[in-house]
């Protein structure tokens, strides 16, 4: 099978402020995957109800979230990009997955037990079950790769699990799916504390740089970004700020970490945090202002999104029919 044959699947929950970090780690991989990939992507706002949502902010920031991902370059001509909810077969079989999801698989889960930290007055069975929602996500659409960050590595696996022992049962339904890692940008840290990924919720506001942070906020970001005790702008690989900020660096202009450390020879770090911030400023102004045009037009965010839900349902509804025949059920 060639690469554009290849399908990726990838969900987005539209839950708050994108940061650069999304983008780097995820979006701009998105973009960059369409010419070489059949792609379907998603908002995964059934996933994002496990936590309480203002109906009307929730409403709003789904549309928000779509122009903004379609201002960062994702094409409805060339991709599939629809909004979960609408599509009524990701929660049938992702109440069928549950069936076939032990306890204890979804008892081990990381991310389970990190937000029932976080909300504890809200520990409910969607937070403990959406991982099989994940898989029928991905299963749905036979996808053969799934950009993952090392956040979602377990779930995949999961995934993995629960389609090997359907097919195990059944005979072959699910295409198995393999993850796909990006090779730089993958996980962007926190300005502030490389120890850390970089979080929309840090208590630190000069740790995050959101995608709608004007220029003269992103340069003041850079500027007093964390780096070492060093002065060469060398990449040491050792998890410093100035690995984090080569990282961001190469991501943004596509240069090779090799070429960056030549570029910068001879000079130091505040030249560097000052280069930083000006390709992302470059990088982020343009698709402010292409999200800004989609949100003034609203009809056509519609429109895109009601053209990939037919399309998204004309491929699940025929692996779902196959799911539910081979399970037994009354078609």
């Amino acid at each position: 099978m060639s690469e554009k044959e290849k399908v990726i699947f990838s969900a987005v929950q539209p839950s708050g402020e994108l940061t650069l970090g999304n983008y780097l780690g995820a979006i701009k991989n998105w973009r960059n995957l369409q010419d070489d990939y059949r792609c379907i992507f998603a908002l995964a706002d059934l996933h994002t109800i496990t936590v309480r949502q203002d109906p009307k902010e929730f409403n709003h920031r789904i549309l928000e979230l779509y122009a903004l991902f379609l201002a960062c370059g994702i094409d409805p001509k060339k991709s599939i990009f629809f909004i979960q909810s609408q599509v009524h077969t990701h929660a049938e079989l992702g109440w069928i997955l549950q069936c076939y999801t032990q306890f204890g698989e979804l008892s081990r889960m990381t991310q389970f037990k990190d937000k029932s930290k976080k909300h504890a007055d809200n520990i409910n069975a969607g937070l403990f079950c959406y991982p099989s929602l994940m898989a029928a996500d991905i299963l749905l659409y036979s996808a053969d790769l799934v950009p993952v960050g090392a956040d979602q590595k377990q779930h995949l696996e999961l995934t993995r699990n629960i389609a090997d022992r359907f097919n195990g049962i059944y005979g072959d339904t699910f295409v198995v799916p393999e993850p796909y890692i990006a090779k730089m940008g993958a996980r962007v840290m926190s300005l502030q504390d490389p120890s850390k990924k970089m979080s929309k919720s840090d208590e630190n506001a000069n740790a995050c740089v959101r995608m709608m942070d004007d220029a003269n906020v992103i340069m003041k970001k850079f500027k007093r970004a964390v780096t070492d005790s060093n002065s060469e702008v060398k990449f040491r690989n050792e998890g410093t700020g100035i690995d984090n900020l080569i990282g961001i660096y190469s991501c943004v202009t596509g240069k090779t970490i090799s070429a960056i450390e030549k570029e910068f020879e001879g000079k130091g770090y505040g030249d560097f945090k000052k280069a930083v911030g000006e390709a992302v400023v470059n990088e982020l102004i343009p698709i402010q202002e292409k999200f800004k045009d989609y949100m003034n037009n609203t009809d056509y965010l519609v429109q895109c999104f009601k053209k990939s839900r037919e399309e998204a349902l004309k491929i699940s509804e025929k692996k779902l029919s196959e799911v539910k025949e081979k399970i037994g059920f009354v078609l």
